[in-house]
Formats: structure tokens, sequence, C-alpha cells
């Protein structure tokens, strides 16, 4: 397979049509159908169904548009890295990371870093602690910044000096507003928005046992998502402080949880990784700051 190729191949399912990725990517049509018909009889696979006016991916199709797409990110990120090997001021910095308030502690350092060096560039990808490990592990990131430990024998990592406040996010003007704080009981008959990854890993430690009598009414991975299904009055959100705005001007109140561990914060990345110089000067600053 020929990265080339893969880059036909995803702008023609992009575009449904073979015509239209021939003239996006300045290929003619022939040329494109041939090369395309050539990438399905290698893989042994039909990769469209055809018809006069479009085409559609085959279930084979949608695989390959889920490995290409990696397999061209990681081509693109292979070249910028060999291209800043011996440029210092130049490069790209690849980093998914969860959302918290803290991110600000990694961010202040590469803002260090670009004030000295202006052509280095940051790149960021949010994503839940699977979706960035995941993502590390493939080559395709740099760092990723999680809110719970893993496998020290499986990353290096640096514990970033903060910590995340658990609490509620409701609608301003609710009875339980009224409160200063919360507790898990006064949550425990709510209905819940939550993200997948606190179900999975806090959500049985907070309510144990009577864990099976709480009603989670929906689930998220962006807090303005939560925010907006609040708003809704789907739920109460169960999310960190300092992600949505609850001032004065909101209709929203967050009210912190008692009696719950806070989230610590990490940054991780894969052992025996080799790094560009931009990437390196900002693991340097990180250790600095961090340790």
């Amino acid at each position: 397979m020929e990265i080339r190729v893969l880059r036909y191949f995803l702008e023609a399912a992009r575009e449904g049509s073979i015509t239209r990725a021939a003239q996006r990517l300045f290929v003619s049509q022939p040329t494109m159908s041939k090369q395309l018909k050539e990438l399905e009889n290698e893989l042994g696979v039909k990769l469209f169904v055809r018809s006069n006016y479009s085409i559609r991916l085959t279930e084979a199709g949608m695989l390959l548009r889920e490995r290409a797409a990696d397999i061209i990110e990681l081509a693109d990120k292979t070249k910028d890295e060999f291209r800043s090997l011996d440029e210092i001021n130049s490069g790209d910095i690849y980093v998914g990371s969860a959302e918290s308030e803290s991110i600000s502690r990694f961010t202040d350092a590469v803002k260090y870093i670009r004030d000295a060096y202006p052509g280095i560039r940051c790149n960021i990808y949010s994503g839940n602690m699977e979706e960035v490990c995941e993502k590390l592990d493939r080559g395709l990131l740099d760092f990723a910044i999680v809110m719970s430990f893993v496998d020290i024998n499986k990353y290096n990592y640096l514990k970033v000096p903060a910590a995340d406040t658990w609490g509620v996010l409701m609608k301003k003007g609710d009875p339980l507003s009224q409160k200063g704080s919360l507790t898990v009981d006064d949550i425990r008959s709510l209905p819940l928005i939550c993200s997948r990854q606190w179900l999975e890993q806090d959500f049985p430690q907070w309510f144990g046992s009577g864990a099976d009598e709480v009603t989670v009414a929906a689930t998220f991975n962006l807090n303005y998502n939560a925010a907006v299904m609040v708003r809704s009055g789907i739920g109460y959100a169960v999310t960190y402080d300092k992600l949505n705005s609850t001032g004065e001007d909101s209709d929203l109140a967050f009210r912190e949880l008692k009696g719950v561990p806070k989230s610590e914060m990490y940054v991780i990345w894969r052992k025996y990784q080799t790094f560009t110089p931009a990437v390196k000067l900002v693991l340097n600053e990180l250790k600095r700051r961090f340790k």
C-alpha cells in the first residue's frame, strides 16, 4: 500500500465520489479509479459499492478508512520529525489530554518554550484516558495528560503539582445550589450526567453496594455538551471545577463534592521513546517545573 493511494482512498471516502475526490486532489479521474481498483486487488476485498453517481464504503472499506487515517497521520508526523531534527526553532508537539483546568500547568511550560523558540507548535487532542493512551501507544502523540495513574512499567511519567476538585454542575436556582457543598448522599437519587471514564473508574467506588440504585441519565466526553444537557434539564453533571462558566452572568452553578478524592494529573510518555529537539525542550522544561 502506498501512502499516496491511501490519500486517494480517504478523499474518495470523504467525498462519496471518485470524480469529486480526483478534482480536489488535482488527479485525473481515470488515474484515481485505476489506483483504487489496484488497491482493492492488493487487499483482496471490495472497498466501495459503486453506482452511477456515488460510492459508499463496504465493511472492509470502513475498516481501511480507520486504519488509513492512522497510517497517514503517523507518516505525516514522522516526516515532520525528520524535518525538525536539525532545526531546534521549529517542530510540532503532539499532546493528548483530558479536560482539566490543571492542563494550564502544561501549557504554561509550552508558552515558556515558545517565547524562546516561536517556531514550535503545540497540537492538543482532547479525549478520555483510553483514547489518548491508545494514540500514544500508536506513536501518534508525544505526550498524554491523564487524570488517573497508569502502568509505570509501560510509561514514563511526571506528576503534575495540581489536583482537580469533583463537584456537580446544576441549574442556578436549583435547591441544591443553596448548599455550600454536597456529598455523595446528596446526589444518590438524582439523574446524573457523567463521563464514561468516571462511570467505569470512580462511580463504583463512590456509591459502593448502592451503585445499582443510581440513575445515570446521560454520558458525555466534552464538558460543553454536559452543560447543554444540564440546561435542558436532563440531569446533574458530575465534573471538575473550573471547566464551565458559573459566574454571575451564567445560568449554571457548581457545588463541590466533599468526601471524594481529588483527581491527580500525570504527564506520561512511552518508554524508550525518541524525541525531536522541540519535544525534548518541552520535556526538560516540564521536568524542571514538576520535579
